[in-house]
């Protein structure tokens, strides 16, 4: 197994997109930060120790990569591929600076 992957489909084996296209969308929206840089291009590779900062609806999650997938599956197998490094409780307050993306 390589081990760099795709933004996009790791996004996706890791749960953290419900498809492949939405994953994509998320990243080519400027929604994902990779080792706190800016990136627009789902293809962009990532593996093992790149930290990503994901701007979803509800909340920011910083997660760091500690594995490449091999395949979408449940979630306690695509929590491996990753640590949590942010508090996934906080939800920022609704407003001006936090609204929908």
């Amino acid at each position: 197994m390589a081990l760099r992957q795709r933004l996009d489909k790791w996004l996706w084996f890791a749960r953290v997109a419900r498809t492949r296209g939405l994953a994509a969308r998320l990243v080519a929206e400027g929604h994902v930060r990779l080792n706190a840089r800016r990136i627009e291009t789902p293809a962009k590779g990532v593996g093992p120790g790149d930290v990503l900062t994901i701007a979803l609806e509800r909340q920011v999650r910083v997660l760091k990569v500690v594995a490449p997938g091999a395949r979408r599956s449940g979630f306690s197998e695509a929590s491996l591929l990753f640590e949590e490094l942010s508090d996934p409780g906080i939800c920022p307050p609704p407003g001006p600076a936090n609204g929908p993306i």
